[in-house]
């Protein structure tokens, strides 16, 4: 992990940083410097988990989702959402805001 932080330009602004932003920056670096892609989401992963709710998270979460786009082919996306979503419905577990009977969604494209 040092050794990705040093491969960052500015130290003196890495020393300057958070523990969320430390870890950040040593995900960053695997993911650009060393080109890492399956460590580098990892350790995304692990500064969303270890730190909610800062900002490095919320950059932590974009990142893995550009590795994973960059990975996985749109196809293989939509087919794994669909089948999480028909998971969710046959245990009866619509989402937040279809949980009112009355509401309806859309019938298609108009």
């Amino acid at each position: 992990m040092t050794q990705n932080i040093e491969s960052v330009s500015n130290m003196k602004a890495v020393a300057e940083l958070t523990e969320s932003g430390r870890d950040y920056a040593a995900a960053y670096a695997t993911h650009y410097t060393d080109r890492d892609l399956p460590t580098a989401l990892q350790l995304y992963l692990k500064v969303a988990a270890s730190h909610p709710g800062t900002k490095e998270a919320g950059y932590s979460r974009s990142q893995a989702q550009n590795i994973i786009n960059a990975t996985v082919s749109d196809q293989e996306l939509l087919d794994v959402q669909v089948a999480l979503a028909v998971e969710h419905f046959a245990k009866d577990d619509p989402p937040d805001g279809m949980r009112n009977p009355s509401t309806s969604m859309p019938s298609g494209p108009r």
